[in-house]
């Protein structure tokens, strides 16, 4: 392994990090029932982070932050303390949606708030469990750890008027990496409004994955955003999703590709198409 960490593990080698090592092991699984089914059986040692609980502070307004905006440095200084994580933890984070929904989430997270040791397990649960990974129905019992000093993004994040701008400039990418069809407005099965941000070009998510639900090569993924980008810095490209999430599963593909992390638009579609800005719609028939 190179001096520095790849943000994403393949389960094999997750298998001899457990046997030879010390790993803070999280499952980020979200969705209906997601802590019942993780109670019911999950991958031995993992301890659990609720999206909506720990990754975000959506008792908030969606109109200002989105369905899922950043909770305060105080709350998820906490929550890292909560789950034994301190500054010098090595984290591995699955889910079982390919790591494309809240472990990406958490990754970025834990990424901006300047810790590095933090990986994404490729294929999640699924992929650890076919591989003969131990599963358990226990609840596990660790130390918590005194209060992780979060202070700052160290990442760069985007707002609404930072969107609004770049949508209108040449020099400016916004990227949306939400399916096709929620993009053309043929369908929104979470947000008020089906449509887009005018100007936004469309990169599902899921094109970073193979036809098993692996993360496509380093390689073959820095090909693919080198097209997308046309050169364009990651100051002046924004990344988003319905609420700021899945696009973490882009951020994390483009760091794996060995390209600088971009902006996120945290408040992403479920913020913009709560205001009073211009929309993509769909046309009527």
């Amino acid at each position: 392994m190179s001096s520095k960490l790849s943000p994403i593990i393949n389960a094999d080698d997750l298998l001899k990090l457990n046997n030879e090592s010390e790993i803070v092991l999280i499952d980020a699984r979200a969705g209906i029932n997601a802590q019942e089914n993780f109670k019911a059986e999950h991958l031995k040692g993992a301890r659990y982070v609720d999206l909506n609980k720990d990754l975000a502070a959506v008792e908030k307004d969606p109109a200002n932050g989105g369905r899922h905006p950043l909770p305060s440095f105080s709350k998820f200084s906490k929550v890292l303390s909560k789950l034994g994580i301190s500054p010098s933890s090595h984290v591995v984070i699955y889910d079982d949606k390919n790591g494309s929904n809240a472990a990406a989430r958490f990754w970025w997270m834990l990424r901006a708030a300047g810790h590095e040791k933090v990986q994404v397990l490729n294929g999640g649960l699924q992929e650890a469990v076919k591989k003969g990974f131990a599963v358990s129905s226990e609840i596990e019992n660790f130390q918590k750890t005194e209060n992780y000093p979060v202070t700052e993004w160290k990442l760069k994040t985007a707002d609404i008027e930072d969107v609004e701008k770049a949508r209108k400039s040449s020099e400016k990418i916004v990227i949306d990496v939400r399916d096709k069809n929620r993009f053309d407005g043929l369908t929104e099965p979470l947000d008020l409004i089906a449509g887009h941000i005018p100007g936004a070009v469309n990169v599902p998510f899921s094109e970073n994955l193979d036809e098993n639900g692996l993360f496509k090569t380093s390689k073959v993924l820095a090909e693919k955003y080198t097209e997308v980008l046309k050169n364009k810095s990651s100051e002046n490209t924004i990344v988003h999703c319905g609420s700021g999430v899945t696009a973490c599963h882009t951020l994390l593909a483009l760091d794996y590709a060995g390209i600088e992390i971009p902006k996120l638009y945290t408040g992403s579609w479920s913020e913009w198409s709560r205001n009073d800005r211009e929309m993509a719609l769909k046309k009527p028939e």
